[in-house]
Parts: C-alpha cells; sequence; structure tokens
C-alpha cells in the first residue's frame, strides 16, 4: 500500500477504543470486534466513538461513577445483557476503576428502593453469577446476622449492669484498630454517626451508650467516675476481647477516657481527649449542680435550649438548625436520673497532679468556639500528658465531631494511623 493511501489516525475511534478496553477487558472487546462484518461494523464505529470516547471520555464524572450509573440504568430498565456486559467489565480484575463487591451490594439495595425490588433482586443474581464465573463469590452468611453499616451490629454487655454499644466492623476486611468513641452528657452513641462511618474504612469502631443514656442500664444509686470508668473498662473485655483499643472521648467521654487510661492502662491503647477537661473549677460545678437541680425540679427540657447554646457554635445553630434541633430531642429523650447521676459523677473529676501517669500515645481536641471547655483548658491538658498532641478545630463549640465531623474524622484518622 502506497504511504499515502494510509487511513488517517482516528484519534476519536482510538480514545474510544482505549477507554471500551479499559472499562470492559482486551478479551471482551477483541471478542466483540471480531464479529463485526460489513453489516455491523459501523455500528461498533458510531458505539466506540460516541459511547465510549463522547461520553466515557467526559471528565465530568469518574469512572466508578459511571460504571454505577450503567448499572442503575440497565437494571432499571431490563436490559439484562447490557447490564451483564458491564457487571463483568467492573467486577474483572485488571481492568480501569473496578468496582468492590460492596460497592456493588451498594449500587443494588439503592436499585431495589428507585427501580424496585424485582430488577435488584435479578441484578443480585447476576452479579452472583459473574462473581463465580471469576472465582469472587462472597462466602456465606445468614440474613439474620447482617446489619446496617451506617448503624452496625446493637450489642450488649452479658454482665451487669447492661450497657448498650454498637459495633462497625471495618469494612477493608481487617482492622488496622478498634477505636471506642464515648459520648457527651446528655447525647448517646449516634452522636458519633459521621466520624464512626469514616473511621470504620480501616478501624473497628465501637459506640458505646454511657451507664444511663440510650439503651444502657439507668442507675438507681449515685455514680462515681470511677464506676464509668469500670464500665469502660468491662465493655473493652467483652466487646473488645479485653484492649487495648483507642478510646475517642467527648467532653464526659474524656473524662472517663482520662481515669480508664489511670486505672486501666493495659485497656488503652492511645487516647483522644476532645472538648474536655481535667476537672471543673468551684463556678463550673455550681453550674452544673444547678443543672441538675433543675433537671430534678422541671426535667431536662428546661435546660434543653440553653445546652444547645453551648454544644454549638452560633455560626452553625443559624444555618443548621434541624441538626440542632436533633440533638436537643436526644438530649430531651435521655433517661432525668441518668443525666443528673452522670453530671453529678464528672463533676468531681480533678486529675490534677495525676496526668503525668498516662503513658499512651495521647491526641488533645478543642473547639475555638468551645465555651464550656476552652482552648485553654485543652492547653493545659496537652501540656500536662506527656508527649500529647493538639488540635484546635477552627469555628465550632462543644460537640466539634458533630458540627465538623468531616474535620474530626480527618484528625482522628491522621493520628490514628500514627500509632
Amino acid at each position: 500500500m502506497n504511504p499515502s493511501s494510509k487511513p488517517a489516525f482516528d484519534h476519536d475511534f482510538e480514545r474510544g477504543m482505549r477507554n471500551r478496553r479499559a472499562a470492559l477487558g482486551d478479551a471482551w472487546v477483541d471478542k466483540s470486534v471480531a464479529k463485526a462484518n460489513a453489516f455491523t461494523a459501523e455500528f461498533q464505529h458510531f458505539i466506540t466513538d460516541y459511547a465510549w470516547h463522547g461520553v466515557w471520555g467526559r471528565p465530568g464524572l469518574d469512572w466508578k461513577t459511571r460504571r454505577i450509573i450503567v448499572m442503575a440504568v440497565t437494571a432499571s430498565l431490563g436490559r439484562w445483557d447490557e447490564f451483564e456486559i458491564h457487571m463483568r467489565g467492573s467486577l474483572t480484575p485488571g481492568n480501569a476503576h473496578t468496582l468492590s463487591i460492596d460497592e456493588v451490594r451498594e449500587a443494588l439495595i439503592h436499585i431495589a428502593i428507585y427501580a424496585g425490588v424485582p430488577a435488584a433482586n435479578t441484578g443480585f443474581a447476576k452479579a452472583l453469577g459473574i462473581m463465580r464465573e471469576l472465582g469472587l463469590e462472597p462466602p456465606a452468611q445468614p440474613a439474620d446476622q447482617s446489619s446496617h453499616p451506617g448503624v452496625g451490629r446493637s450489642v450488649f454487655t452479658s454482665t451487669r449492669p447492661k450497657l448498650h454499644a454498637t459495633v462497625r466492623e471495618a469494612r477493608c476486611g481487617e482492622a488496622s484498630h478498634t477505636v471506642v468513641l464515648s459520648h457527651a452528657l446528655g447525647q448517646d452513641g449516634s452522636m458519633w454517626d459521621l466520624v464512626a462511618n469514616e473511621l470504620a474504612a480501616t478501624c473497628r469502631v465501637i459506640c458505646p451508650d454511657t451507664r444511663g443514656h440510650g439503651r444502657s442500664q439507668i442507675p438507681f444509686e449515685p455514680l462515681t467516675l470511677t464506676d464509668l470508668a469500670a464500665d469502660a473498662a468491662r465493655l473493652i473485655d467483652e466487646l473488645a476481647e479485653g484492649g487495648p483499643v483507642v478510646w475517642v472521648g467527648l467532653s464526659m467521654g474524656g473524662l472517663i477516657g482520662q481515669e480508664l487510661a489511670l486505672r486501666f492502662p493495659d485497656k488503652v491503647h492511645a487516647l483522644v481527649l476532645a472538648n474536655t477537661t481535667s476537672g471543673y473549677n468551684e463556678a463550673a460545678c455550681e453550674a452544673i449542680a444547678q443543672r441538675i437541680a433543675t433537671v430534678e425540679s422541671h426535667g431536662l427540657q428546661a435546660i434543653s435550649t440553653p445546652t444547645m447554646a453551648r454544644f454549638f457554635s452560633a455560626a452553625f445553630r443559624e444555618t443548621q438548625p434541624a441538626t440542632v434541633a436533633r440533638h436537643q430531642r436526644l438530649l430531651e429523650a435521655t433517661d432525668p436520673e441518668g443525666y443528673t447521676a452522670c453530671a453529678a459523677a464528672i463533676c468531681e473529676a480533678d486529675f490534677s497532679g495525676k496526668l503525668q501517669h498516662i503513658r499512651v500515645p495521647t491526641l488533645v481536641v478543642a473547639g475555638s468556639q468551645d465555651e464550656s471547655t476552652p482552648v485553654d483548658a485543652a492547653m493545659l491538658l496537652a501540656r500536662a500528658i506527656p508527649r500529647a498532641e493538639m488540635v484546635t478545630l477552627q469555628g465550632c463549640a462543644h460537640l466539634s465531631a458533630v458540627e465538623q465531623p468531616q474535620a474530626f474524622a480527618e484528625v482522628l484518622g491522621e493520628f490514628v494511623a500514627s500509632i
């Protein structure tokens, strides 16, 4: 052939073939192209140019998103041949931007809601067939042993007083650490939802309800901080194989963490103390005592609005009123006896002169607008604990993990990864 008669390099077609091979794999594309004839060749050129280059070549969406869109549309329309082609391409190792089995499952559950259970049911069956073909079949698991990954398994201690917690297993499979997230007074383990879900990508995450909160047993006698630390140690024994764990405590949870690290040092691998203090001065104790008296006389509704003003910054209360209202309802739903017993217990905290005995890696987290436990209190903690680090989250108040969950999760994730 004369060089001048060679066909020009068709850039758009070649780009489309590049994307088509990356998505579906060479073997599938070669098989499909080999079937082309004088009748179908123009169609093969058309879909390669306009679908695989014209659409898949656009940079506006990442490929995993595009794969899930195709999965959803083809399942919704019952285009099962096309669904299988793309499902196989999405799962075949070596193809570009493959989907994990977890991602396929989540997409099919989404499809069940918006396209109907029959479509998702067929999608699950076809996906499982392809997984078997590729040697990726998941292990057996009874349906009654599954749990919502955004909440985790709901468990109780076998010992009394009964403590409730949720457990999120690491989504990566093998957990790098077990992390316990301990909530603030008047909240429960759900306070940590957004942070816990981020952390559970690589860690096993346990979110307990402190005694008197959530679904844990209500105390009918006075509590001490020692009691709450003993509860924490018992929880670690039962739910974390005895530890040690990374204990992350916010406010009351931070006080429990300090007592735990001092009384049960073998249970703690590392410590995160967020929006907390080493002890309350006389004025703070008087304020807590007044809140206890108000709750005993008039219930938690009587203190819920001013509590939200302490929990959240003014800007957050203005821009996120629904979130504030949700946490106010959570406070008001707390058992009054549980609240007052724990409030009295934390008021006794005084770790001055003891913190130098904490020998585990420690991170102190403060909120720049936290009036309940200001930055100065966090600095005292960080200075007193050997080699402690400190981070201040700008613009947030007392419930920093709720007000800035992404920033909190990033700081926490970096600390955990450094241990």
